[in-house]
């Protein structure tokens, strides 16, 4: 069996969807992108992680630009992602002009953007997951990182059911959340009966007895292994979003909580052990480097999208 530093080194290609080796250069020599090409995949290691996060309701294709600045503080400056256009390109060796370059930086975006049309689209994705779901039979998670129930015309007027009837058609297998707050405490809990997966927020409790409100973590055994999730809910909702929507609702990064529940799921036989988190990349990068134990943080709530994945200690 591969052992955790081995499935660490193998699990990044399930973070990036470039496809064999200079496969995006042999696409823009050629001008032309097929669905074959981007649902190339190399499968890799015993367990792939599907991961997306701040859909905010979106469910069809859009332009979509990323930010000409990302500013990064102490010692956060000049890190990814607080790197953007040609220095992003430069860091990561990615061409101009290929479809990665223009699905991950804002250079040339409307001269690409008139080549290369609308990014995104759920059932886009949903044919991405099926696809890699066909390669690697029983050995797929779906995760939502949170921010899905709320950012669209539909979210609003459906109350974020129409959000959770997709996730549930995609196969989703666990969720945090963040925007989801907004809807209310009681729309909150009535959706999660909706749920045919579970909505974990390990760090938030009830201002009375301090008791979990929400299920802290799943496991899921895959490809031989058995896979901790752990969610981690944005810990500042309170502070960022409507406090009387969750008045009786406590939030935080609570990382003793999180200390003690990655030796919990370690007891229970965890193989791997991942952070599904919307507390935001340079909070998980902290987190990283201070709780042990966590093999794999899956970030939201940002929007920063890197091509490889980043490794602070054995995290």
């Amino acid at each position: 069996m591969m052992n955790r530093r081995e499935f660490l080194q193998v699990a990044v290609a399930a973070s990036s969807l470039i496809g064999a080796p200079g496969a995006w250069a042999q696409i823009a020599a050629r001008q032309k992108i097929t669905q074959q090409d981007l649902l190339r995949f190399e499968p890799l290691g015993q367990v792939t992680l599907l991961h997306f996060t701040d859909v905010h309701g979106q469910l069809a294709p859009m332009y979509f630009r990323e930010p000409s600045t990302n500013i990064g503080v102490g010692e956060a400056r000049g890190q990814p992602p607080h790197i953007t256009g040609k220095a992003f390109l430069n860091r990561y060796g990615i061409a101009a002009g290929t479809p990665q370059a223009y699905a991950l930086s804002s250079v040339d975006f409307e001269a690409m953007a008139g080549a290369y049309g609308r990014v995104g689209g759920i059932d886009r994705m949903a044919t991405l997951i099926k696809a890699i779901r066909a390669e690697r039979p029983g050995k797929t998670i779906l995760l939502d990182g949170g921010d899905t129930w709320q950012g669209s015309y539909t979210t609003l007027k459906s109350y974020g059911t129409d959000m959770v009837d997709v996730m549930n058609a995609l196969g989703v297998q666990a969720m945090t959340g963040h925007w989801e707050f907004t809807l209310g405490w009681f729309q909150v809990q009535e959706l999660i009966k909706r749920l045919k997966f579970p909505f974990l927020a390990g760090n938030v409790q009830d201002t009375d007895f301090e008791d979990p409100v929400f299920e802290q973590h799943t496991m899921i055994k895959r490809g031989g292994l058995n896979v901790a999730v752990i969610g981690q809910a944005f810990p500042y909702t309170p502070l960022a979003n409507p406090r009387h929507l969750i008045p009786k609702w406590s939030f935080g990064i609570r990382e003793e909580a999180l200390r003690e529940r990655v030796k919990i799921v370690q007891g229970q036989g965890a193989d791997l052990v991942v952070l599904l988190s919307h507390n935001g990349f340079d909070v998980d990068r902290k987190l990283a480097g201070r709780v042990e134990g966590i093999d794999v943080i899956l970030t939201g709530h940002t929007h920063d999208a890197l091509p490889r994945a980043l490794t602070v200690g054995k995290t």
